[in-house]
């Protein structure tokens, strides 16, 4: 298959496929004697499999990690089980930190409801301020 006829059946653009053979990700393809590349079917199992990897918020690094894992092994599910662990813990504490930035705007945002002349905009002087948000919002 052409690099078009792949990206699009995979769901990506011709230069993600460049890409991904530049990171090593996907192995360069034969050519064609005309110069094109032709890749071989197999390229759409792996190009979903990234994708997927991806929709779950590994990164690229993590996904060569993964990579090597699915290609089997004694050990390959207990690494990929601690990968993921190591991935679940690192979204909680993203989560964990939205949260916070959440309820820092959202207590400013009400501060906003003080009749008009007893108020200047305390969001705008929170963050224009150079003291820390969890002081500025005390």
């Amino acid at each position: 298959m052409r690099t078009h006829e792949v990206a699009d059946r995979a769901g990506v653009n011709a230069q993600t496929l460049r890409y991904y053979e530049r990171r090593g990700l996907l192995a360069e393809p034969p050519r064609s004697p005309s110069g094109y590349r032709n890749y071989p079917v197999s390229a759409l199992g792996l190009l979903r499999f990234v994708k997927r990897s991806q929709e779950l918020g590994f990164t690229l690094a993590e996904v060569e990690d993964l990579l090597s894992l699915a290609d089997g092994g004694p050990d390959s599910c207990d690494r990929a089980r601690t990968l993921a662990e190591t991935h679940v813990a690192d979204l909680d504490r993203k989560i964990a930190d939205l949260q916070r930035m959440r309820a820092s705007l959202g207590e400013l945002v009400a501060t906003c409801e003080r009749p008009r002349g007893d108020r200047s905009c305390p969001l705008l002087e929170a963050i224009d301020s150079s003291a820390p948000l969890a002081e500025v919002t005390r």
